[in-house]
């Protein structure tokens, strides 16, 4: 049992949320971000002292039962809930299983994609299949090596990486790779690699510690993003995100509006692929 790490993740929990959020009035003026401990109690069923110990690293290790009716109480994910069973001790289902093999299910549908970038990655954001169009889009994600096969890693030691992101998106992306990269460490089946990663990062990069604080966990590709290619600058894309069933692989397909400018730079880059404009 982490108390340290529990009290903390039961903490940020607890104050992102609003009364309104859970179904409570908002009653008279609040001293305390977010709900109170005794509001978290009283919808997890539990004593206010109880669970005000488990936040002060001072309470007992809490049952399977008793963590999910927490995980309820403070509306997690499945990402958050299986992050707070592992804090606690507790196993929580295995759903990654790590391998460089890409399914076959994601194989098949990825070998039909030529006319927009598709790429697979594992769930520690490492490419392992990208069409002619992602390499022409966001260049060879597979030359990696060591720790920086991980976009998660790269996008913390790595300025190249960030040039794919309009600067006022970098805050929130850095936010996304760490929570990203704490699902993949909480799901258990990469935790020495991802171990690793949230080692060498905690050394080298004040910024990854800082967002690593906020407790952030979760697997989450946006719905719409905007990339900047190096010749073409910004193209605005949608991004489908498409799971084997045990998580462990995603396979991910950029597309762009008919008729809009990135769809015509989408189809300039089909065209030239990964010739140098300036060349």
């Amino acid at each position: 049992m982490d108390r340290p790490g529990l009290a903390d993740f039961l903490r940020t929990r607890r104050e992102r949320l609003q009364p309104g959020d859970v179904g409570l009035p908002a009653g008279p003026r609040r001293r305390t971000a977010g709900l109170r401990r005794e509001e978290v109690a009283a919808l997890a069923t539990m004593s206010a002292d109880y669970y005000t110990r488990l936040e002060q690293q001072r309470g007992p290790q809490p049952s399977e039962q008793m963590l999910a009716a927490i995980a309820r109480a403070l509306r997690m994910t499945l990402d958050e809930r299986d992050h707070l069973f592992r804090l606690a001790g507790h196993n929580a289902p295995l759903r990654v299983r790590p391998s460089e093999h890409v399914a076959p299910a994601l194989q098949r549908v990825f070998d039909r994609l030529e006319d927009t970038p598709a790429l697979v990655l594992s769930d520690l954001a490492e490419t392992l299949l990208q069409n002619r169009l992602a390499t022409a889009l966001l260049g060879d994600e597979t030359r990696h090596t060591g720790l920086a096969r991980s976009a998660y890693y790269r996008w913390f030691t790595d300025p190249a990486d960030r040039r794919r992101y309009p600067e006022a998106d970098h805050p929130r992306q850095s936010r996304l790779q760490a929570a990203g990269l704490r699902a993949a460490l909480s799901a258990g089946a990469s935790t020495a690699r991802a171990t690793e990663i949230v080692d060498r990062l905690l050394a080298v990069s004040p910024e990854f510690a800082d967002v690593w604080g906020r407790h952030d966990v979760g697997k989450r590709f946006e719905d719409a993003k905007t990339l900047v290619h190096p010749e073409l600058g910004p193209i605005d894309v949608d991004c489908q995100a498409l799971f084997t069933e045990d998580q462990g692989q995603v396979l991910l397909v950029l597309t762009a509006a008919p008729g809009t400018e990135a769809a015509e730079k989408l189809q300039l880059l089909s065209v030239i692929g990964e010739q140098q404009f300036s060349a």
